[in-house]
């Protein structure tokens, strides 16, 4: 059985619909996912980079972008009232109360179905009660737990959520599920030098 590390953040759109779609691009294989939530803000500052909701026209484009992948694939989504939010308090809950498939479906349902405030204090606290949390998301082991699962995520090359290692290597988007599919089925094209060699090409000119 091969193993997939699944590395989210519930503030990105693109999770909510990777999560969904999920299942129809691992059908009829046998794959343990492990769902492993980052900090996207500390991904970001580390590679120094801003977010896509961060610049005006591409935040503009990535809604409409995601809204018109939410229907193309028949899967709800609500753009919440406050967007971007601040999403510590939600990835700090989902790992005391262990990210399991179950518990991450009702995180991203509490962000992306129903349009409301994800950060709203009452609405946490009724998702907190919901998930029985094992230990104490505002502990410092869960915290700890977090930054490391962020560093982690940068060794291994991850740069956005949703990705997706796979044996060494990381699968960035939901357009790249068919991409991890066709790694998982053993596809010919990730045995030989394909993967190192486009990997390798580097810009003629750097911007400073």
């Amino acid at each position: 059985m091969k193993r997939v590390v699944f590395h989210l953040d519930p503030v990105s759109p693109f999770v909510h619909l990777a999560f969904m779609r999920l299942p129809e691009a691992l059908a009829g294989l046998s794959v343990e996912v492990e769902i492993r939530p980052v900090l996207f803000a500390g991904l970001l500052k580390a590679l120094g980079n801003k977010g896509p909701a961060e610049i005006e026209p591409k935040r503009q484009w990535t809604f409409r972008h995601v809204a018109w992948l939410a229907q193309h694939h028949g899967i709800r989504l609500d753009v919440p009232a406050q967007h971007p939010f601040n999403p510590l308090p939600l990835l700090r809950l989902l790992l005391a109360a262990g990210a399991n498939r179950h518990h991450t479906e009702l995180v991203l349902r509490h962000v992306w179905e129903g349009g409301h405030d994800a950060s709203d204090a009452a609405r946490l606290a009724a998702l907190r009660a919901q998930l029985a949390p094992a230990r104490d998301p505002d502990g410092e082991a869960v915290k700890a737990e977090l930054r490391a699962n962020t560093d982690a995520a940068l060794a291994a090359g991850v740069f956005g959520v949703p990705s997706f290692e796979l044996e060494g290597r990381v699968f960035w988007g939901l357009d790249a599920l068919p991409m991890l599919r066709d790694a998982l089925t053993g596809s010919a094209w990730f045995d030989g030098p394909a993967w190192a060699d486009a990997g390798a090409l580097r810009p003629g000119v750097q911007r400073r």
